[in-house]
């Protein structure tokens, strides 16, 4: 979210009812896009246009599991804890909150010092 265009993109994706929606449920517990699809009652190209755009933000993450009849489908869960997003001096602001991974925190707080 460095630039002014990607955080009116990012308010404009919070804006879409289905991206949200999406978010919403994926948040609460993973699951695949036929299932959101079922579960939201909205058409599966409904549901991958906004996973696509979800992940093209980071918000959201996949991994992929095979199912007892051997395909393989994509499980789509919350990529962040919370979201901020504040107007100061006529500017908006849009932080996002990640759960680290302790080791990869220690890692990177590691770096930081070795930089200095």
């Amino acid at each position: 979210m460095d630039d002014e265009s990607s955080i009116e993109d990012i308010l404009d994706m919070i804006g879409d009812e289905h991206a949200r929606t999406v978010l919403a449920s994926i948040s609460r517990e993973p699951c695949s896009a036929k299932e959101l699809a079922d579960r939201l009652d909205l058409s599966q190209p409904t549901i991958y246009r906004r996973l696509e755009l979800l992940e093209d933000y980071d918000l959201i993450k996949h991994r992929t599991l095979v199912a007892d009849d051997g395909n393989h489908y994509k499980e789509f869960q919350s990529n962040f804890n919370s979201t901020v997003i504040s107007l100061e001096d006529d500017e908006y602001d849009v932080r996002i909150f990640r759960e680290e991974n302790l080791p990869d925190r220690f890692s990177q707080l590691w770096d930081e010092l070795g930089a200095t």
